[in-house]
């Protein structure tokens, strides 16, 4: 199936509604490309990164739109990123993040993920999007794509900067962890629940909902969903969010984690990190 979707086979009551929510991972599924690997140019631009870091980037992205990211690559990807923002001001992060949003992720957020997004929202359900990709990056997205939650990878932070030290990783089992906190926190009923992906890695996130939907998925996952009949869809339209949704007020991002924080309670993060008051 391609191109156009609706999920009325999933369509629940409006009692179920109130007790659920759409999951969304951020990268191929609602955005076309890598958000972490988008800011490079302006992380190059303000000295956060090097030339280097600017040409692995680009080829990160390549690689990750041609054949999506397994378990390794992911792994390599968290090693980079600790060593990569270490020392980094949040500050200046968030300021960069804020200025260059639009210029980067315009046009790149699929218009059939909006849609999806504006039908789970008229049906009364929550929307939630989590990210392996870093905190100050996928919050300010979720804001601007009206979601209610957003999660993302957590750096510790100490003095204002980045210690590298990631203290909760927005990758495979750690995201099914999140979203059970969070049934627990807002009283989802996850057997309601809908969740959205594009890769394999993304399994237990798939497999903690009752309604599973494969998004533009790996090779992988497109075999596992057509045999445990799940509905696969490809998207193909990327627009320009700034032209197509008004953004969300996002509460401010700046406290950080102290650390030490490594025993984060997942439901006290998700709390801090809520988009809506």
């Amino acid at each position: 199936m391609r191109g156009e979707f609706t999920h009325a086979r999933y369509r629940g009551t409006v009692t179920e509604a109130r007790t659920s929510a759409a999951f969304f991972d951020l990268d191929k599924t609602i955005l076309a490309k890598s958000s972490s690997f988008a800011f490079a140019r302006p992380f190059y631009k303000e000295g956060l990164i090097g030339r280097s870091d600017v040409i692995r980037s680009a080829y990160a992205q390549f690689m990750f739109h041609a054949s999506g990211a397994d378990h390794d690559q992911m792994e390599t990807m968290r090693d980079y990123m600790s060593k990569l923002v270490t020392g980094w001001e949040v500050d200046k992060v968030q300021q960069i993040v804020a200025e260059t949003l639009d210029e980067i992720i315009d046009p790149m957020v699929y218009q059939e993920a909006l849609d999806l997004i504006a039908e789970h929202r008229e049906a009364g359900r929550e929307v939630v999007i989590i990210s392996s990709s870093g905190t100050d990056v996928v919050e300010p997205i979720g804001a601007r794509l009206g979601a209610d939650l957003a999660i993302g990878t957590q750096v510790s932070i100490e003095d204002g900067r980045y210690t590298g030290e990631i203290v909760y990783y927005a990758y495979g089992e750690g995201k099914a962890e999140a979203m059970r906190a969070l049934a627990g926190e807002r009283g989802y009923d996850l057997a309601s629940c809908y969740a959205y992906s594009d890769s394999f890695t993304d399994l237990p996130m798939l497999d903690a909902v009752g309604f599973p939907v494969a998004v533009n998925p790996d090779t992988s996952l497109r075999a596992l969903a057509i045999e445990r009949e799940w509905p696969v869809v490809d998207f193909e339209r990327p627009v320009a969010m700034r032209r197509t949704i008004e953004p969300k007020q996002a509460v401010a991002a700046g406290a950080g984690v102290a650390v030490g924080a490594v025993a984060l309670g997942l439901t006290w993060y998700v709390r801090r990190r809520a988009l809506r008051a």
